[in-house]
């Protein structure tokens, strides 16, 4: 018999747990402001004074971009909730079962909004899993995507007492598992359109200029992912980044600039987006919806957006193979 108060404690595991971005709980703008509050408070999204930047977001901003943002979410929202909380999802049911014979859990969670990293962190930690690999899905690092993610890892572990060991997924922008299930995606995606596309648009999610200069690398991550993946298509890729928000100076060029002078020029466009791991509202609605309008409304015909990754055959290979790689040793300590 065991001793009184001391509950059974479960067998060791080693857990996985896939991080996003998040997303509001509903396409309305009070959940979309709640989001946003949470997610534009972060320093790492906004690297301004609290004292300067709070007045604005709880001025201006919350005033008017919840609304704005709410159309463009129901605009792509579905029945299982936002496409980026259901796709992640599903890319986590996806992976336990190819992780299943190992005995590695697996499990979700997004940076801002549901569920929560600590509560998922919690949750494994009291399953077992005295082992857990932090997985991002940001193929670029960024402080204000990666690097945010695992802060908040990091907090709720510091209030555990009996803390899991950790080990978080790095960057994963040239990796050649990457590159080639990219590669073969867009390839086969491209070639079942009913046109032939004449230009390839990279579009990666747009960071503030002064980011950059201050030394974080997702820039020239982005232009390697780029680079990488032409000579895989063995086609020149246009490389571009949208998202711009605020008005300091962005990364350049644009993804609505260039697309305007893309229709102007009779260009056939197929476009994708090699930083986000899954759908969401930067894709679906931004590119796939007002791209097309803004390239059409500057005299383009043919547009085609190609989809990400998501939870595909090719996808759950390359995010198995990368998670595997990183729990080497930890399988068979398990």
């Amino acid at each position: 018999m065991k001793p009184a108060g001391h509950p059974d404690i479960p067998a060791p595991k080693v857990g996985v747990l896939l991080i996003n971005l998040g997303t509001p709980d509903a396409a309305e703008p009070k959940a979309v402001k709640r989001y946003l509050k949470e997610f534009l408070s972060d320093r790492r999204v906004v690297e301004l004074p609290p004292l300067l930047w709070q007045p604005i977001l709880r001025g201006v901003v919350l005033t008017t971009r919840p609304a704005k943002s709410a159309h463009a979410y129901r605009q792509v929202w579905t029945e299982q909730g936002s496409p980026l909380a259901a796709i992640t999802r599903a890319q986590a049911e996806a992976l336990a079962p190819r992780l299943a014979g190992q005995g590695v859990v697996v499990d979700h969670a997004m940076r801002y909004g549901h569920p929560a990293i600590a509560d998922r962190i919690a949750a494994m930690k009291a399953a077992g899993c005295e082992r857990i690999l932090l997985a991002p899905l940001y193929p670029q690092y960024s402080g204000a995507t990666t690097a945010t993610a695992n802060d908040a890892a990091f907090a709720a572990l510091a209030k555990m007492r009996w803390q899991p060991a950790i080990r978080t997924l790095p960057p994963y922008h040239d990796a050649p598992a990457y590159i080639d299930a990219l590669a073969d995606s867009i390839r086969a995606q491209v070639a079942a359109l009913p046109f032939e596309a004449d230009t390839l648009v990279a579009s990666f999610h747009g960071m503030p200029q002064r980011t950059l200069d201050l030394g974080d690398p997702y820039h020239c991550h982005c232009r390697k992912t780029a680079r990488l993946l032409g000579e895989a298509l063995g086609r020149e890729l246009t490389v571009t980044f949208q998202s711009r928000f605020g008005k300091a100076k962005w990364l350049e060029p644009a993804t609505d600039v260039v697309l305007g002078e893309l229709g102007r020029t009779g260009r056939r466009v197929a476009i994708f987006a090699p930083g986000f791991s899954a759908d969401c509202v930067e894709t679906l609605e931004e590119l796939a919806i007002r791209g097309r309008e803004s390239f059409v409304e500057a005299g383009g015909k043919d547009f085609a957006y190609v989809s990400c990754l998501n939870a595909t055959d090719g996808g759950m290979k390359m995010i198995e193979f990368l998670v595997v790689q990183e729990l080497a040793g930890w399988l068979r300590a398990s």
